[in-house]
């Protein structure tokens, strides 16, 4: 029986695993999507509105669905997904796609990378955690990794590197915050409910905030950002957040977490493929210490 057993579960561990592999790919692809929209005449707000727009209707749809299938939120519930809607998907991705019209997407997805340890450290802040020898090696590792990196783009780039980089953490602190706050809601909520809920909540937010920011004849574009967007909304917005969760429930969010290493890498090699970035010894090395420090945090997790 055990014989017979042991295949099938290493077939749907590994069936999970390519799946968590996809997702992540998937997610850091939008950082090269947007510096090929950003090629055209598209600002941040104009970006991150149509890239809700042609996403709004698939988390619609999810939301309507289990909505009828679950009982109603209280209204202290419905104020927290709101509120994890504004500063989880909104004002992060904002701020993400900021940072993304100054720095290379290399660095970009190196900085989103190290909010697993600003989650922790919040948590030592607000949540009174104690973090042990492990972590802090993890942490240091994986900052330090990350500086080399920045120094080097620095170097070439001056101070719209220095600029960008400080969008994208404050996109990564931001969403540091919003795990932690929704750690308690989706054991309540479920998590794809409030996946659904918290994205049509971002959705709105960044279509009004077009609609008030620019004229409505900024939604008239060059075909290839329709393409660009709709592709951006589809595979590195839909698709990864249901595939995620797909995996997180065959493999366990550990594994699926620790998958989601392959995202700084992919991300260096599809900037080199689309955008002609450059890969340097240095960039390879940074990456490589904070995909280190992150698998010693996720470890640790664990």
């Amino acid at each position: 029986m055990t014989s017979t057993a042991s295949p099938q579960a290493r077939r749907e561990f590994l069936i999970g695993l390519a799946i968590a592999i996809i997702g992540a790919v998937l997610f850091s692809a939008k950082a090269i999507f947007a510096k090929l929209i950003y090629r055209y005449d598209v600002d941040a707000v104009t970006l991150i509105g149509f890239r809700m727009i042609f996403s709004v209707p698939f988390f619609a749809a999810v939301a309507f669905w289990k909505a009828r299938s679950s009982k109603p939120l209280s209204a202290g519930d419905r104020l927290r997904v709101i509120f994890l809607g504004l500063i989880g998907y909104y004002l992060s991705s904002f701020l993400d796609f900021i940072g993304l019209q100054y720095i290379s997407a290399g660095l970009e997805r190196l900085i989103l990378f190290l909010t697993p340890s600003f989650v922790l450290l919040l948590s030592v802040l607000f949540l009174k955690k104690r973090i042990g020898m492990i972590e802090w090696l993890a942490l240091m590792t994986s900052y330090a990794g990350t500086v080399l990196v920045f120094l080097h783009d620095v170097r070439a780039g001056g101070s719209d590197v220095v600029l960008g980089s400080g969008f994208v953490l404050a996109s990564a602190i931001t969403y540091a915050v919003y795990l932690i706050l929704s750690g308690e809601l989706v054991r309540r909520v479920g998590a794809m409910r409030l996946v659904a809920y918290a994205m049509c909540v971002s959705c709105v937010a960044c279509i009004v905030q077009f609609l008030l920011l620019r004229p409505l004849d900024m939604l008239v574009q060059p075909v290839p950002v329709y393409v660009l967007s709709i592709m951006n909304s589809v595979l590195c917005t839909v698709l990864p957040v249901f595939i995620t969760m797909i995996a997180v429930e065959r493999i366990g969010a550990p594994t699926a977490s620790q998958a989601g290493m392959v995202g700084p890498v992919s991300t260096l090699f599809m900037g080199a493929m689309f955008l002609d970035e450059p890969i340097t010894a240095i960039q390879l090395t940074g990456t490589s210490l904070v995909l280190v420090g992150i698998y010693l945090l996720s470890k640790k997790k664990a």
